[in-house]
């Protein structure tokens, strides 16, 4: 999604070029079986005509503190309404605590756990199996990004602004200085910023806001220019995505892209799904959802209602 978004807004003639070389991605992108063995007796019902609903899951390959090899570290529900003037992304905190159905092969889940677990131990059909039965919300379609080729990406537009909340230092080598206010940024200290947690109070919530605001970077760079005009960029732009980002079967990035003509950086709302903070679960530190807010907001989701979504969501 994040990919068609970049060429939507590149916008006017220059979407015809840009369609050029979306086909060129489109040609050499994995493609994954998002929904393979997901009972469709036990989904949700489609919900308002027209609009439609996209998992985004993303995880961060070489992220330094990565311990075990398959969790995904993003978790967004992107909804983008039946007029596609606007899309709104609801990120779920990872390690939000949630009831994780039994997988194809009945091996797996059947119990509670941290959402993110639905990924590790059975991949993506049991990862959509989990959000839908937490949000209520029928998953269209899936993207999952790595993270860390967002690297190539952002150094392909040449650069992302991030407005950095306070000044800190990165726990990773070589332990970068952020300073508070509008700072550009190379790809390499975007992913940086983008996995910094530690340094602030509300931990994980911190690294959703890093993370949203690195991809709303990406696409406001999109937007103002410059990429169709530079062969050389166009074609790094390319190359990273191919690379870095990975579509369910029926995902067409071209049509999402046609589709999403309307759609700028400035009615993309970026949330978060509603919480009543952290707590525990035996031995484990887990994020607690609010369920009657979870219940109205993902609601609003299925009913097309955008001003409910932002009203229930928490940005």
């Amino acid at each position: 999604m994040i990919t068609a978004l970049v060429v939507a807004l590149l916008g006017g003639g220059g979407l015809v070029a840009g369609g050029i070389y979306l086909k060129s991605v489109e040609s050499g992108i994995e493609r994954v079986d998002a929904f393979a063995g997901v009972p469709d007796e036990g989904r949700p019902a489609a919900g308002a005509r027209g609009a439609q609903n996209i998992l985004m899951l993303g995880s961060d390959s070489r992220d330094p503190e990565k311990t075990s090899g398959s969790r995904t570290d993003t978790i967004i529900v992107a909804h983008l309404p039946a007029d596609r003037q606007s899309a709104q992304l609801i990120s779920i905190p990872r390690d939000t605590w949630v009831s994780v159905p039994r997988s194809a092969d009945g091996q797996h889940g059947g119990r509670d756990a941290k959402i993110n677990a639905a990924f590790a131990w059975a991949g993506v059909p049991l990862m959509v199996q989990t959000v839908e039965k937490f949000t209520g919300v029928r998953i269209d379609h899936v993207a999952i990004i790595d993270f860390a080729g967002f690297k190539d990406i952002i150094d392909a537009l040449g650069g992302v602004t991030v407005n950095v909340e306070k000044s800190f230092t990165s726990i990773h080598p070589p332990y970068r200085s952020f300073k508070a206010g509008p700072q550009q940024l190379d790809g390499e200290a975007a992913l940086d910023y983008s996995r910094q947690r530690k340094q602030f109070a509300d931990g994980d919530f911190a690294r959703i806001r890093h993370q949203q605001q690195v991809i709303k970077a990406i696409l406001d760079k999109a937007a103002s220019g410059g990429i169709l005009t530079s062969p050389g960029k166009l074609n790094s732009f390319v190359k990273a995505t191919s690379n870095s980002v990975s579509v369910d079967k029926n995902m067409s990035l071209l049509d999402m892209a046609n589709q999403m003509r309307g759609v700028r950086g400035s009615n993309l709302s970026f949330l978060t799904s509603p919480t009543k903070g952290t707590g525990r679960r035996g031995s484990e530190s887990v994020v607690l959802p609010d369920p009657e807010r979870v219940k109205a907001c993902y609601d609003a989701v299925r009913r097309d209602a955008v001003e409910e979504i932002k009203q229930y969501a928490a940005k």
